[in-house]
């Protein structure tokens, strides 16, 4: 772990990173493809310290509300954070300010920061994002090997159910030969039913491998499922885009359970719903169930 000032924290579209790398060791973990320009070890977390800061001088000078993301590409929860309470004091801010918040993560860390997630939501809007990618809790253990299995973020979704906090899954990614069954997308709706989440974001059943994410994951499948690297060398190559064989028969499964459970499905829909900061204050909660 190592400390850094920056220059700014919040993008364009207002999201923002207070971390840089993870310590969650997902196999298949996009953030790892050298594009992104990570040049110290991906475990040794960059932790940006002036982030509150940075982040209460731009709350302070928008003149609109909006909503504030963050954990696109670094997770908000991994274990330094349980340390350093940077997350925190971030989400402080956005309490404070009276801004919304639609965060992601893996973690059950989450939990911790309950009375600000709620406090959020009261006063405008707070979305949980949670990922869930293998249903199989010993598979999982193998895929996400560092951070609570898939069962414990059910769990978690239920929590935040139960506390009237909107959340939405990230069902991706699906990896070929690995988790893209019926049985696996099957348990994972079923969870995403009885949380009653909002949506889903699902952007078919596959990967994405780039120059230092395909390294990595390919030293993963050598690891832990012998055989599968070859295959996977003849069948995809150096392909950006891997899709499952099974790709037409569970996303006809996929859609056809959100639609009748009244999930939103469609990737452009859940976004538009994350970004959208509600005017009024008393906003219909009723709405997102």
């Amino acid at each position: 772990m190592h400390f850094v000032d920056v220059k700014g924290i919040l993008s364009a579209q207002n999201g923002m990173n207070l971390y840089r790398g993870c310590t969650h060791g997902c196999i298949y973990c996009d953030s790892r493809s050298k594009c992104y320009q990570i040049l110290h070890d991906f475990e040794d977390i960059e932790v940006k310290q002036n982030a509150p800061q940075l982040l209460e001088q731009a709350l302070r000078s928008k003149r609109k509300k909006c909503m504030i993301g963050t954990g696109s590409m670094c997770d908000p929860y991994m274990h330094c954070e349980e340390k350093l309470g940077l997350t925190r004091r971030c989400l402080e801010l956005i309490d404070r300010y009276g801004f919304g918040l639609a965060i992601q993560t893996k973690s059950d860390r989450i939990l911790r920061d309950l009375d600000l997630l709620k406090s959020i939501n009261e006063k405008s809007k707070c979305v949980v994002q949670i990922t869930l990618t293998t249903f199989d809790e010993d598979l999982c253990r193998i895929v996400e090997p560092n951070v609570c299995t898939t069962a414990r973020r059910f769990e978690v979704l239920e929590i935040l159910r139960d506390n009237g906090i909107p959340t939405v899954v990230w069902l991706s990614p699906i990896l070929p030969f690995i988790n893209d069954t019926k049985e696996n997308l099957e348990g994972i709706l079923d969870y995403c039913i009885r949380a009653k989440v909002k949506g889903i974001i699902c952007f078919g059943m596959g990967m994405t491998l780039r120059e230092g994410d395909r390294e990595y994951y390919y030293e993963a499948l050598e690891k832990h499922f012998p055989g599968l690297r070859q295959k996977y060398h003849q069948k995809y190559g150096y392909a950006y885009e891997i899709v499952s064989d099974n790709s037409q028969e569970l996303m006809k499964i996929f859609y056809k359970r959100c639609r009748e459970n009244g999930i939103m499905c469609k990737a452009d829909e859940v976004f538009s719903y994350l970004h959208e900061f509600p005017e009024n204050k008393g906003y219909e909660q009723m709405s997102l169930f």
